[in-house]
């Protein structure tokens, strides 16, 4: 059994050397440190297997860019509250996902896609991290994505049953169509592909949003978003692409960790480099091979699961 003080020091090693690039006196100092007791090397594979499931964990225990003293402490206190629980329920940091999402009839890994065929004829494609679940009743057929991103093929109902996609922040009915759904934090985006459907936030069921083919939007429970044109290729991923066009490199990095597990940070100077490319979404180590040939940037690996994306 790691006791706390153990435990509490890995999960500073772990704060000191996310905040920001680290210096080789400092990983020198954490190589050190993990060498010089078994214990300290078991507290620190502990750590590696919360940074593995980092992607999966709810935006609030996401460690924010970290500025000062009390930051750092508080950083701290929150992955060691982690590292113990952990330990306390055997790995058991599922817990933190929304019970709902866990007891969801279908879900997928980080970086598993799937394929499900539809009672009617028609079909849903589940991209990485996604949970739904499926119900049709003799009055509707309903989807409901708790978490992550599909895509919806409809077919024509026999019975005439209307078709909807639930998400936490409201509803998207279908109108004889093809659409992406998107769900994560308080926010959820519908890209129209085929035809058209119609949007309504959870707490304002009276107001709604038509979106045409070609238009996307986003809305929270309350509030929907204005239409504007979608994305070229955004159903790229049912091929296990991601195409990029004068991309901020963030903004490539933020994609590609959801599909990697482990912990992947792009510093803020290198953060606004543009990016145009298709990237294989099932080999991100080539992805970052390639982005380090193409661009003037260093990716730091302090681990397999830990990597760093520095100014070369």
């Amino acid at each position: 059994m790691l006791d706390r003080e153990i435990l509490q020091a890995a999960a500073t090693w772990y704060v000191q050397l996310s905040a920001a690039p680290a210096s080789e006196a400092e990983r020198r100092g954490w190589q050190t440190w993990l060498e010089q007791d078994a214990r300290h090397a078991q507290a620190w594979a502990r750590v590696e297997k919360l940074q593995r499931q980092l992607g999966a964990l709810p935006h609030e225990v996401a460690l924010p860019t970290l500025v000062g003293v009390r930051a750092k402490r508080r950083a701290v206190a929150k992955v060691l509250g982690l590292l113990l629980a952990a330990g306390a329920t055997g790995w058991g940091l599922q817990t933190l996902e929304p019970l709902a999402s866990r007891m969801a009839q279908f879900r997928t890994a980080k970086g598993e896609r799937r394929h499900l065929r539809l009672a009617e004829g028609g079909t849903l494609d589940m991209n990485t991290q996604t949970s739904v679940d499926i119900h049709y009743s003799d009055a509707l057929r309903e989807i409901r994505l708790h978490h992550g991103e599909i895509l919806v093929q409809t077919a024509a109902d026999p019975a005439g049953r209307p078709f909807v996609v639930h998400t936490p922040q409201g509803s998207i009915r279908a109108l004889g169509t093809r659409f992406s759904v998107r769900s994560e934090g308080q926010r959820s985006a519908v890209q129209v592909i085929e035809h058209a459907v119609e949007l309504r936030p959870a707490q304002a069921p009276t107001a709604s949003l038509r979106l045409e083919a070609g238009q996307r939007a986003g809305f929270d429970s309350a509030r929907l978003g204005a239409p504007e044109p979608g994305a070229k290729d955004s159903d790229a991923w049912l091929r296990g692409m991601l195409m990029a066009v004068e991309w901020r490199l963030g903004d490539l990095v933020g994609e590609l960790q959801r599909y990697r597990s482990g912990r992947l940070v792009c510093s803020d100077d290198v953060a606004a480099l543009r990016v145009s490319g298709g990237f294989r979404l099932d080999d991100t180590d080539t992805v970052l091979e390639n982005l380090q040939a193409s661009l003037p940037i260093t990716v730091h690996y302090l681990t397999r699961y830990w990597v760093r994306i520095e100014a070369a």
